[in-house]
């Protein structure tokens, strides 16, 4: 009875030792500062802006972190840190850059089977967010997160949402299953699973929610989501650095110095050769063979004009697209292969990486815009071709969705296709001398709603949700 009663006691002390200890390695938790005596600083509302991607290719997040820093508000924004973030961001005192350590290199091998790599990854991404989230960064009063990826972040966010006493507000961007659905097809146990999952933390996790379109809300609210917290709707607006062309002469300096378009400015500047901008992440929810075909065809003398032997009519066309991503090793091949055939006669394609300035730069000088994007879940919208409006550029954009009209005007300030014969077709016409009265309407259009800008956007709809604005 007494060894009981020893063993009872030692394992009473234990368990509160192992209490304590567990108590104790929680992270701390967010307190809102009461006290009159407290200094702006202090009492500034702080917010977590997560993005389990590349800071620097996730134009959205950094916009509401300079957005929140604009009205006096802390932003610890966290994410990998592969590209250059926006300038802004670097040089704001009250945005804190906390980078993702990286996958090792084995996981993102290919030699690892995607049953292996894939856990593992999820494993190491559970981990560095935890950390960051939990530990690294102190407590804030909202936590702002990008959705996709949705494995794991929605799960920790809400888990370390509950441990520091923050708000979460889930961004929703598109949906991860949707997306997952498209490389393995809608009926694969993962894409079921993603979905599942998405749908019950959508539910479950956020104190509120923002999506990209109207479309998108009305889904959320709808079955299988079943979202009943409240849904705000804010659309991609272009940052400041994206602005029309103020002058003649700054189009020709810039034209004259970048690398890719130098040798062909004089030309540029003429109107003898016309200069198509595309951006893509080179992955397969965007089909960069729509646009490829549509050159080829573009460059095609019509027969009778073979038969002539005259020179091709086409205006010729130089193609600059931008981007990184797993697709681009293989479209420049096919690039190379078609120019060495001589199926682009007339049409230089030329790939690069671009800082923020030189790209906003690149579409103010640009004469249509090319959009790839196929939304996998029908509800999203490119932030590209928000960029190009914002940037005076008029575009021709796959339209093969819902949200499509919520952004492109057709024959206002774009045009929409869904074929590579479509799209030749539309760059026939407004290339000839029978077009341009028609590019000039569209130029203008896209002009317009350049004056739509993010900054006015934000606070409308953001500023008061958030704390920053009275």
């Amino acid at each position: 009875m007494a060894y009981l009663a020893i063993v009872l006691s030692f394992t009473a002390v234990g368990l509160l030792l192992g209490l304590v200890v567990v108590l104790t390695m929680l992270p701390s938790r967010y307190v809102k500062k009461h006290s009159p005596t407290a200094s702006k600083e202090e009492s500034a509302v702080s917010v977590q802006v997560l993005v389990l991607g590349d800071i620097g290719r996730s134009p959205r997040m950094q916009y509401h972190a300079l957005s929140i820093a604009r009205h006096g508000g802390s932003v610890d924004l966290i994410g990998y840190l592969e590209s250059t973030p926006h300038p802004d961001l670097l040089s704001n005192p009250r945005i804190k850059i906390y980078p993702l350590a990286t996958p090792p290199s084995l996981l993102k091998s290919s030699s690892l089977p995607f049953i292996i790599s894939g856990p593992l990854k999820v494993l190491w991404q559970i981990w560095t967010l935890v950390h960051v989230l939990g530990y690294q960064t102190p407590p804030a009063r909202w936590l702002l997160v990008q959705n996709p990826p949705s494995i794991p972040t929605l799960a920790i966010a809400l888990l370390v949402s509950i441990l520091r006493n923050t708000h979460l507000m889930i961004d929703w961007h598109n949906y991860g299953w949707t997306i997952l659905a498209g490389t393995k097809g809608r009926n694969h146990p993962f894409v079921q699973i993603s979905k599942a999952y998405e749908c019950a933390l959508g539910q479950a996790a956020p104190t509120a929610n923002v999506t990209v379109t109207h479309a998108m809300k009305r889904q959320l609210e709808r079955a299988p989501y079943n979202v009943t917290a409240p849904i705000h709707v804010l659309h991609d607006r272009p940052a400041a650095i994206f602005h029309p062309l103020k002058s003649l002469s700054d189009r020709k300096d810039f034209l004259e110095r970048l690398p890719e378009t130098r040798d062909f400015a004089s030309n540029i500047l003429a109107g003898d050769t016309r200069l198509i901008v595309s951006s893509t992440s080179w992955t397969p929810d965007e089909d960069f063979s729509l646009l490829l075909d549509a050159l080829v065809t573009y460059a095609k003398q019509p027969q009778q004009q073979q038969q002539q032997q005259q020179q091709d009519t086409s205006c010729p066309i130089i193609a600059i697209i931008t981007g990184k991503g797993p697709q681009k090793a293989f479209y420049e091949g096919k690039i190379r292969e078609l120019q060495k055939t001589g199926r682009l006669p007339n049409i230089r394609i030329l790939t690069a990486w671009l800082s923020m300035e030189d790209y906003a730069n690149l579409l103010r000088c640009a004469d249509l815009g090319i959009c790839l994007h196929m939304s996998s879940s029908g509800v999203d919208l490119p932030m590209k071709v928000v960029d190009m409006f914002g940037s005076g550029l008029p575009v021709a954009a796959y339209s093969g969705y819902e949200s499509f009209d919520e952004l492109v005007k057709e024959g206002v300030n774009g045009l929409g296709f869904e074929t590579a014969d479509k799209l030749a077709a539309i760059l026939k016409r407004l290339f000839s001398n029978e077009g341009l009265a028609e590019l000039r309407t569209l130029g203008e259009g896209a002009k317009k709603e350049s004056n739509l800008r993010w900054d006015e956007e934000w606070d409308r709809i953001l500023g008061r949700v958030l704390g920053v604005m009275d």
